[in-house]
């Protein structure tokens, strides 16, 4: 098989790339620039979005494209921040779509990355893919139009919109701040810690998004979330737990904001969000549970 990544060079995409690359499937990189590392393999390839307007060829045949691409919502949420991480999602959701277009041989799906904001925030409700979209905040303002420029923009193949919640890795995302606290031993709950975090391993969601691929009857919505959700004062807990660290020192809900402004939101709000569509289709976790997946996390 041979994939295209959009976002390949990023923390779910190396594993993404380093996960089909075992498995002996050709991969293309796509990105604003070359790294500046050669391949590691004869079969990973890099390219860039300028190439490939030019020369649209090695991207031919691809049997899939994944677009994880997108700035980070780890930044102040300035003007300015909110600007860059609108563009950044619309802009590559449009470019994939204009290379799709100009091939002859399109890949039959695209995995289109989303996030799990687009339910907004509720320490009551639970959501599933049937639950409606509701713009409440700027991060599921962002992902409402994300979504909608994705069902514009992909025309004659199949789309999943791939919902994510917190991804739990060592190398990056959220996890390794997480847990730092813990590490120096001043861990405890954030804001009223009953929170909802929708949490999932990094490697369920690398099987879940090849999962995604070769199982052709699913297309729009799948959250990428694992099947047992915890509220964050759980989350410390077991963090503590497993670690073998106290979890006792709250990060009030004022300081957080005095110190990062509108970007708290996205650790004192959250929302119970369950993989229905995941489940439905026979999708099976590695790591269902928070324990089990800080244990391995532990052990790498």
């Amino acid at each position: 098989m041979k994939y295209a990544i959009c976002g390949g060079t990023g923390f779910i995409g190396s594993a993404l790339t380093k996960y089909w690359l075992q498995a002996g499937h050709e991969v293309i990189v796509i990105g604003r620039k070359l790294p500046d590392t050669p391949s590691i393999s004869q079969l990973l390839h890099y390219v860039t979005w300028d190439s490939l307007a030019s020369n649209p060829s090695p991207a031919e045949g691809c049997d899939a494209l994944v677009n994880l691409a997108g700035a980070s919502l780890s930044q102040r949420w300035s003007p300015k921040g909110k600007q860059a991480i609108r563009q950044s999602r619309l802009e590559t959701v449009t470019a994939a779509a204009k290379l799709i277009e100009s091939l002859e041989h399109k890949p039959s799906v695209v995995i289109q990355s989303s996030a799990v904001a687009i339910y907004g925030t509720s320490e009551q409700d639970t959501f599933d893919e049937s639950s409606p979209a509701r713009v409440m905040d700027f991060p599921s303002e962002v992902v409402s139009d994300w979504e909608e420029a994705a069902d514009r923009s992909y025309k004659g193949v199949r789309l999943v919109k791939l919902r994510t919640g917190v991804v739990l890795g060592n190398k990056s995302g959220a996890f390794p701040k997480i847990k730092l606290p813990y590490l120096l031993g001043f861990g405890g709950k954030i804001g009223s810690g009953r929170q909802w975090v929708p949490w999932i391993h990094l490697l369920d969601i690398i099987a879940l998004i090849d999962f995604c691929i070769v199982n052709h009857e699913i297309s729009g919505p799948v959250n990428a979330t694992a099947p047992e959700p915890a509220i964050n004062d759980e989350l410390g807990r077991t963090i503590g737990k497993v670690y073998h660290r106290p979890h006792w020192f709250p990060l009030p809900a004022f300081l957080l904001t005095t110190a990062v402004g509108e970007l708290s939101e996205i650790l004192l709000k959250g929302q119970r969000v369950l993989p229905q569509k995941a489940l439905l289709h026979g999708f099976s976790f590695t790591y269902p549970r928070l324990q089990s997946a800080l244990e391995q996390l532990k052990s790498e």
